[in-house]
């Protein structure tokens, strides 16, 4: 009998590593043209919930689909008009006025009157600048490199066109077809094995869920306030740090403290020696962190994610090594699956004889049968 039963897990077990090597050669092999396809998957799980409320309340799913999706383009194309414009500009400004930043920066720092940073380190000013140029070329640098591979990655998709017209495209047939994909797919499950599988993937589920629609909602938000809020105070790209603080703000900590040394560093070169608007764009994020913490993550996120941030940063760097910027995509989904099946196989760890151990589990029995309660 066990005989038996070992060779079913070895099948299974050979059959599902298979089916995971065959699905990692698939996207190494169509990773370049995968991220509309991919991106409309994302599109139609982040959505389908409003779809489930529209039918609610009485209109039918094809209905509810060209609703939503229509408002979805309407929405994106006034950002590709409104934002993206001026975010461009954004962009070139600060590429162009980097070097002149950085410049000033370090001539604040080092010069004559900061003697405050000299005597904390006890080096002298020329020093001290010239260990500022070593340290500001390794990060530009560095962040140059950045950019250039997100810049191919993007490249070699087969156009961007294709992003925006084949992404609306899945997005709609995958949103109509939703319930009826689930419904196929569970009937696929094997039946000795489908409550247990069942329970995983809701497991999963709510892990990819609060992550993509809450913590996607708080990226969004906290965008959104320190873009306004930037804004607001005069900063020179303030749309621009602000924005791209609250789209990283998916890691934990990594957005604010980038945002802050950002909107601190330009504050400093712009509005030097007035200390108000540099202590504004520090309050800015010191206050963007209470509310993500006390209001948004608690509302929107709380305890479903499940993920832990050094494994959710390892697999978001581990999977757009391996398949570029569609790896970054289905990274989360894939650390939440992994975080989930891991957490299922310890519990049946925990509860087994390989764990108590044979003798171990008849003394804890004899212990208890001899128990008058």
């Amino acid at each position: 009998m066990s005989e038996s039963l070992g060779k079913r897990v070895r099948k299974h077990f050979y059959f599902w590593l298979v089916a995971l090597i065959a699905f990692l050669v698939f996207l190494w092999v169509f990773a370049d043209i995968l991220l509309p396809f991919f991106a409309g998957m994302a599109l139609a799980y982040f959505l389908d919930p409003v779809a489930d409320r529209l039918e609610k309340m009485g209109a039918s799913r094809l209905v509810a689909t060209i609703i939503i999706l229509i408002a979805f383009v309407i929405l994106f194309a006034l950002f590709l008009m409104i934002v993206v414009p001026v975010l461009a500009s954004q962009i070139s400004g600060f590429l162009e006025r980097m070097p002149e930043l950085v410049q000033r920066l370090q001539s604040l720092v080092a010069s004559s009157e900061s003697t405050w940073l000299r005597d904390l380190i006890g080096v002298d000013g020329e020093t001290l600048e010239e260990n500022l140029g070593v340290v500001v070329t390794q990060g530009a640098s560095w962040l140059s490199s950045v950019l250039a591979s997100l810049w191919n990655s993007g490249k070699s998709l087969l156009s961007v066109l294709s992003l925006f017209v084949v992404t609306p495209v899945v997005a709609f047939y995958l949103l109509y077809d939703w319930d009826n994909m689930v419904e196929k797919i569970d009937s696929w499950l094997p039946r000795d094995h489908r409550e247990t599988i069942r329970d995983i993937c809701s497991d999963i589920d709510r892990a990819v869920a609060g992550f993509v629609r809450g913590q996607g909602t708080v990226c969004i938000i906290l965008g959104l306030f320190y873009a306004i809020g930037l804004t607001l105070i005069g900063l020179n790209f303030g749309l621009l740090i602000g924005l791209f603080a609250g789209v990283i703000s998916f890691i934990p900590f990594v957005g604010s403290i980038v945002g802050f040394i950002l909107a601190v560093g330009v504050a400093i070169v712009q509005f030097w020696p007035e200390f108000l608007p540099i202590f504004l764009s520090a309050a800015i994020f010191a206050a963007g962190q209470f509310i993500e913490g006390n209001i948004l993550q608690p509302k929107l996120v709380g305890d479903r994610v499940g993920l832990h941030p050094v494994w959710l940063m390892f697999a978001l760097f581990a999977f757009g090594m391996l398949f570029g910027f569609t790896g970054m995509l289905i990274a989360v989904p894939a650390a939440a699956a992994v975080g989930v099946v891991t957490r299922f196989g310890l519990r049946r760890y925990l509860q087994s004889e390989l764990y108590h151990g044979h003798s171990t589990r008849e003394e804890n029995d004899s212990q208890f049968s001899g128990k008058s309660w």
